[in-house]
This record gives C-alpha cells, structure tokens and sequence, in this order.
C-alpha cells in the first residue's frame, strides 16, 4: 500500500517562531526530547536557498543610504525598540530570546521589547510608541505584510532606521531602511522538491495546515510549495486551511481534514507546533505517519523538538526557518552607527533535514550529532 504523505507545512532564516512561526508542547503520547547544546547565536549559513528575497523586498535597492542617528560615544546606550509578533511558536520563543540576549544591557544596548500577541493594530501602535520615545532604532517582525505605509512612513519623518526583521512588508522599500530575514518561497519549493524525490513519481494527496493568514510566512511557503505541486500532475492538494502556526490550531485543523477526508497521503503543516497538533489528531484517530507510517509529515522551521522528531522517524521532512536573526541586524546597526551604507536585504540561509535511512539531494539526513550540534 503507498504510504500516506502529511506533508505538514510547519517557518518562520530562515529562507523565522521560534511560531513564522503555537503551543510549546509535543503530542501528548510522545516523550520530550532532550535539550540541545548551546552554540554561538549567529547562524552559520547552510545549503543552497535561493538568495533572491520575497515581496517587495525583490525591487529594494542594492544598498540603502539612509540616515542614521550619529555615531554613540563610547560607554553610550543605544536605544533598539522591537515589535515581535508574539509567542505563538517555539521558533518565536527562540527568535526572542535570541534578540533579547543580542540587544542586552551588557552588550551596550537599552531594549524596549514588545509582544504584540499577533494582532496587527497593536503592533502599529507599538511601533508609533517607539517614535514618540524617539529610539535610535526600530526592529518589527510584521505579524502581516500589508497596512505599513504609513507608520513606516512616520518613521522615516523621524529620521528613525527602521529594520524589517524574519518576515516582509509588502511597502515601498524607500520607507525602511533594510530588511533581513528567510526567503519563505524558497522553503516552500525545498519541501516540494524533497517529497518529488521522495514519492518518486507516486500519486500524492495533499493536505495543507497554513499559517497565520496575511503572514509573509505563510504566503511565501504556500506559494513556493505550490509551485513544484504544479510540475507534478499526479500531486492534488485537496484542502489548505490555516492552524494560525500553533499547536492547538494545527490540531483543529487535522481533526477536520481526518472527518472530510480518507484518501489523504501528504500533510503539509507550516510550523513545527501545528505539526505536533497534528500528530495528536492522528494519534487519537490511529493513523499512523513518518517513515513507517501511513502518511508523510513535512514540517517547518526545524526547531529542536521538531528536528527531534524527524530523528525519531515522525516528521519525515523539516525545513529550517533559522531563528537566530538577531546577530544580523546587529550588525546592520553597528554599520549605521559608524556612517557605512547597508544592504537593503541580508538573506538568513537555512536548509532541510530527513529521517535517519533516507537519502537526499535537498535535505541532511538527521542523526544525533547533528541535533546535539544545533544551536535552538
């Protein structure tokens, strides 16, 4: 019998949450993997993503010349404000503590940190807050792409850099000063390119978990995904619908699919938390997934306990979202304050990993050494 392929799209540099990224918890009937060793917070790049970035940021010029506030003297505090979606993810977990250890006292910086729990007004609020505080920068990793015109806009008035941070913003590229982040089409045709050579040629029956709707995130995986679906006539995707990129919502969602459809084969979850969701529904349904399993599992964002579950044979396929960004825009920030030009686009690189025994031209096989190496 051809095995079922879930292929849950889990990101979200990834090419983002600890959510791109809900819940933290695995599958009840699971235990919990072992923490990772810790690692320098700046990712080492990883295998061959395609370097051209989404949306807007594709038409950004090749380096951006705007103003920065004046160089620090030495022993000054540089104020660095940070709109972060939420905490719907463990990816998002990471990606803040990654910024919250970069941008630390200690290292020269005063953080104004805030969690804009996913809701999108709040966030643009937020970011006028930190205008009127008049910080020396501004970090947001927009929870949507659209509706940034015009704060963006305030900022540049102010003469505040603004950096665009794990996801895009569909705005015109002169309102911000640079952005950095995965390239999320690029994730999505990894997934798709794995499970072609994967199925080799079998019939696939996909269904698909999104992510948050309106996020760069889920946008830019769902469009490079359908992409190789569209070079494979014997692949249908037979619903798509959003688990908000949590666990909970994964779950909901698989629940759904498992009373609308049977013939299912390929499960796509676009974070590693609905992935988890989604392993609980078909556990209380008996279906079985991974490698010998029923159905496939691709997930997303390659966290720790994800990656342990791809080791574990579970989630066949998990394509990084790397979440250590903060490390770049660092750097970014530490250019602007010495008067150098930037980049109007940094590409976090990240690559795919597979169940122990499979082979690939797009992923690393997973191992142990492997997982105790990674740095989240």
């Amino acid at each position: 019998m051809k095995k079922k392929v879930v292929s849950l799209l889990v990101a979200a540099m990834t090419v983002a949450s600890l959510t791109a990224c809900g819940g933290s918890d695995a599958p009840a009937a699971n235990q919990e993997p072992a923490p990772a060793e810790n690692r320098e917070a700046d990712p080492a790049p990883a295998e061959s993503q395609a370097e051209a970035p989404t949306e807007s940021q594709a038409e950004a010029p090749a380096e951006s010349q705007a103003e920065a506030p004046a160089p620090a003297a030495d022993g000054e505090t540089i104020s660095v404000g940070f709109a972060q979606v939420g905490h719907e993810s463990d990816w998002r977990a990471a990606n803040t503590k990654n910024y919250q250890d970069t941008f630390s006292a200690e290292n020269g910086y005063e953080l104004s940190f805030v969690d804009c729990d996913n809701d999108h007004a709040v966030q643009i609020e937020t970011v006028r807050g930190f205008i009127e505080q008049e910080l020396d920068y501004i970090c947001i990793a927009p929870i949507q792409s659209a509706g940034w015109d015009t704060v963006l806009q305030e900022a540049k008035d102010a003469g505040i850099p603004v950096l665009i941070v794990d996801r895009a913003v569909d705005a015109d590229p002169s309102l911000y000063t640079t952005a950095l982040g995965c390239d999320m089409v690029a994730e999505g045709e990894a997934a798709g390119n794995w499970l072609a050579e994967y199925l080799n040629g079998e019939d696939a029956n996909i269904l698909v978990i999104e992510g948050s709707v309106g996020a760069s995130a889920t946008l830019g995986r769902t469009e490079g995904f359908n992409n190789i679906v569209a070079q494979n006539a014997n692949w249908k995707v037979l619903d798509s619908q959003s688990g908000d990129f949590t666990q909970a919502g994964g779950q909901e969602v698989m629940e759904s699919f498992i009373k609308s459809y049977s013939d299912f084969n390929v499960v796509v979850c676009q974070n590693d938390n609905e992935a988890y969701g989604a392993m609980d529904a078909m556990d209380a349904a008996g279906i079985t997934y991974g490698v010998d399993g029923d159905v496939t599992i691709i997930s997303f964002d390659a966290t720790h306990d994800g990656l342990q579950y791809t080791l574990d044979g579970k989630i066949t396929c998990n394509v990084e979202c790397n979440p250590l960004q903060a490390g770049f825009a660092e750097e970014v920030i530490k250019k602007l304050q010495a008067g150098e030009a930037v980049d109007a686009w940094t590409l976090v690189k990240d690559e795919a990993f597979v169940s122990p025994g499979i082979t690939s031209n797009y992923a690393v096989t997973m191992s142990q050494e492997v997982l105790d190496g990674r740095a989240y």
